[in-house]
């Protein structure tokens, strides 16, 4: 098996950091990414920074040409993820719309949606945000509770979404609501986050300013044309949706890099090179994360062959998160004063991961595919 990149794809990635260093401001690291890729300032900044990657065919490469993108497969959407990710991801709430809300209306919405949304989110100055999870509906997403009920030809929403990034400053919402008495009696509606009736209430928290927000609707009216799909459709709309939230993130790669600094900055301090217990534990890290890496190529090759789906997908999201979890407790330990107010870049690192191992399904939730898909075994009663 050969494991390089092809030619082509080494020039690919010159493309992508060649357009970092032409639309990247001067002080990016020093003022833009302490502020966090969910902050106001940076998400702003996203609408130019993404419209520029637009203009050089960089934003959606793996698009069909009529939604926007270069036809191209899926290794350059993540040789372009793994340059955006090391960089601080300056595409700032766009990865989610390019990674999956783009493909999850390619196959399940209308004509009229994919015309409006698709030409939107290829521009790159179109915001979305994620409508799923509620104070009582997080990891066990059928026990939500926001309700639409239909009433000619709009639907009225009213109950509430949590730990909402972007959505200060999104354009639309994707979002599901609860439309029958089933536990997965659930659908989809894309919500314009301007609509009467929708108030946004943000949070302070570990991770950094933008991610959590609370948002309320109060009958708010949806026409029934933005629904995506059949009513009820919401459960197989969204499990399609998570597959490809699930290798979107390249760990990995800004692992790795995480990696790097803190050895850089352990030799700086002399306690590196004399030290076999803390080169044991960074060979163990670097192995993970390459097992990661590997494992995440694996599932893009898949896609690229047009393979049936498997749950490889969530085992390339427990590995890369494990080993997320352990460089965590290795940077804990080895700078324990030096997070805060220490390298801005691992600190970053840091707090971005703190919730890692909960958004975009729980670990125990992985687990619970891969037993029951992969291998077979029954649910617990």
């Amino acid at each position: 098996m050969e494991f390089a990149w092809t030619a082509e794809q080494e020039e690919y990635r010159k493309r992508v950091r060649t357009a970092l260093d032409e639309l990247l401001p001067d002080d990016w690291d020093e003022r833009y990414v302490p502020e966090s890729y969910a902050s106001d300032l940076q998400v702003e900044f996203s609408r130019d920074f993404c419209a520029g990657l637009a203009e050089r065919g960089l934003l959606v490469p793996h698009w069909p040409k009529q939604y926007g993108g270069n036809g191209a497969d899926d290794w350059c959407h993540f040789i372009l993820n793994e340059e955006m990710k090391a960089a601080g991801e300056p595409r700032g709430p766009q990865y989610m719309n390019i990674n999956w809300i783009g493909p999850t209306l390619m196959t399940f919405g209308s004509e009229a949606q994919k015309e409006q949304h698709l030409k939107g989110i290829a521009s790159g100055r179109v915001i979305w945000c994620q409508g799923f999870s509620e104070p009582n509906a997080g990891t066990d997403l059928a026990a939500l509770r926001t309700r639409a009920e239909r009433v000619g030809d709009h639907y009225i929403v009213n109950g509430s979404k949590i730990w909402t990034s972007y959505a200060r400053t999104a354009d639309w919402c994707f979002m599901l609501v609860r439309t029958g008495p089933g536990k997965k009696d659930i659908t989809v509606l894309l919500t314009p986050m301007n609509a009467p009736g929708i108030s946004v209430t943000s949070f302070p928290g570990l991770i950094k300013d933008g991610h959590l927000n609370e948002v309320f609707f109060t009958d708010v009216k949806i026409p029934v044309v933005n629904r995506v799909g059949e009513e009820g459709q919401g459960w197989k709309i969204v499990t399609h949706a998570l597959s490809f939230e699930r290798v979107g993130v390249p760990r990995y790669h800004t692992g790795l890099q995480a990696l790097h600094l803190a050895v850089e900055q352990l030799r700086e301090e002399g306690r590196y090179d004399n030290d076999p217990v803390i080169q044991t534990r960074v060979g163990a890290l670097a192995s993970k994360f390459e097992a990661a890496r590997l494992l995440t190529y694996l599932v893009v090759d898949q896609r690229v062959k047009k393979s049936e789906a498997n749950t490889d997908s969530n085992l390339s999201r427990i590995t890369s998160l494990e080993a997320t979890t352990d460089l965590m407790n290795f940077l804990g330990d080895v700078f324990p004063n030096g997070l805060a107010g220490g390298n801005v870049l691992l600190e970053d690192y840091y707090r971005i991961n703190i919730p890692a191992g909960i958004t975009g399904g729980t670990n125990e939730i992985q687990l619970d595919l891969i037993a029951q898909r992969g291998l077979g075994l029954p649910r617990s009663k």
